[in-house]
């Protein structure tokens, strides 16, 4: 349809001529109240915000030094933060000549990500960024638990035959 006779029948209609389409060929339009549309629009980008989850990383320092209780203390809270759903960025700085022993940093970080196990997943390998050796953990994907509901039996489990009493020498009272 020409764009003017269009316009001309969204005006008889007390309406807009608004376009849905600007890319198509020919451009796509519809006749509707323009204040509606942008209403409608607005209210269904409101709703995919809401639905949306906004993932935070948080961060775990070790350095070349940790001690066991610290290295466990750093552990725990890496597992928790996983547990949130939030990703974990651990990260070990070099001070001076530490930068000799890199295999020692590479071994606390992989061993991080052994003893974290199931509760994530790597999603950067160690790489070192100049001074800093990083790796980042993301949490799995939860399975979701299915209850399942006791099975009932259709016969009815045997009921235990009733005693009789046991006649004895002595008299009752």
């Amino acid at each position: 349809m020409i764009p003017f006779e269009a316009l001309k029948m969204a005006r008889e209609r007390m309406l807009d001529l608004v376009e849905i389409s600007p890319n198509a060929v020919p451009p796509v339009c519809k006749i509707q109240d323009y204040g509606k549309f942008l209403y409608e629009k607005d209210k269904g980008e409101r709703a995919a915000r809401k639905k949306q989850k906004v993932i935070t990383i948080k961060e775990v320092k070790f350095s070349v030094t940790v001690d066991e209780h610290d290295y466990q203390t750093k552990k725990n809270m890496a597992i928790r933060f996983l547990g949130d759903g939030d990703k974990v960025k651990a990260s070990l700085r070099f001070k001076g000549r530490q930068m000799a022993h890199r295999d020692l940093g590479y071994k606390i970080v992989n061993r991080l990500i052994m003893d974290i196990g199931d509760a994530g997943q790597v999603e950067f390998m160690p790489r070192m960024e100049g001074t800093t050796l990083h790796a980042i953990i993301a949490p799995t994907k939860k399975a979701e638990v299915v209850v399942k509901k006791p099975v009932v039996d259709a016969k009815p489990a045997p009921v235990a035959a009733p005693v009789a009493p046991v006649a004895t020498s002595e008299p009752q009272a």
